[in-house]
């Protein structure tokens, strides 16, 4: 997968932080900005694919900044705000924002609106293809050797994720939070839904997850 590259302006450093983490576990490039005081040199040199933009700025709000990328820059651009109400959504929608979050959000959600984003965009591939497996992010379905698996929804995310990643040492850290959204938890979770995926993938051909001692997991085409 070609990494989006992501541009994170948020002046809460807490979920400035976890929105960088989830997003860089995802594989993507991000640079997290506190304000818009460098937006436009950002657009010229970072190049964003994507913009995800607070309304609540110090400076320049949201909506000042959302004008400047539209006229600046073809990066897709998802909103977050404090406020639920529906006049906000619909003026930054007008404005052209491409989609619209509320606080508080699940990170795995904004992860995966901003993924979607992409896909829509043509940065990211749909579907992935990996010896005779086929994952398919945007119907949700995987196949193995002609097979359709029957998955969870969590063993798919995970699925897609190490697919996505493919050939790349992740490590339980990464895997948390790009799949359930949160660091610091029972690493014994990735451990359980990684032996349930291999079984399932290991019915219809050889062992295509790895276990990269004392590092994470890596997801490969057999040999």
């Amino acid at each position: 997968m070609q990494p989006g590259r992501i541009l994170v302006i948020e002046d809460a450093e807490a979920i400035r932080a976890a929105v960088g983490a989830g997003l860089s576990a995802a594989g993507h490039e991000v640079l997290g900005r506190a304000d818009g005081g460098l937006l436009e040199q950002d657009l010229a040199q970072f190049r964003p694919d994507v913009v995800v933009l607070d309304v609540m700025l110090p400076g320049r709000d949201g909506f000042a900044l959302l004008e400047s990328v539209r006229a600046r820059s073809a990066a897709g651009v998802v909103m977050l705000t404090a406020r639920d109400g529906v006049e906000d959504r619909v003026r930054g929608l007008r404005a052209g924002s491409d989609d619209y979050v509320v606080k508080p959000f699940d990170l795995t959600e904004l992860v995966a609106r901003v993924e979607a984003l992409l896909r829509r965009m043509g940065k990211l591939q749909s579907r992935i293809v990996i010896g005779d497996l086929e994952v398919d992010v945007d119907a949700a379905t995987a196949r193995r050797a002609g097979h359709e698996l029957t998955l969870t929804a969590t063993e798919f995310k995970l699925l897609a994720y190490l697919a996505a990643q493919r050939d790349r040492v992740l490590t339980k850290t990464q895997i948390l939070t790009a799949v359930w959204g949160y660091e610091d938890y029972d690493p014994n979770l990735v451990e359980v839904h990684v032996s349930a995926l291999r079984r399932k993938l290991e019915e219809h051909g050889a062992r295509v997850v790895h276990t990269v001692r004392g590092l994470g997991y890596t997801l490969r085409a057999p040999r």
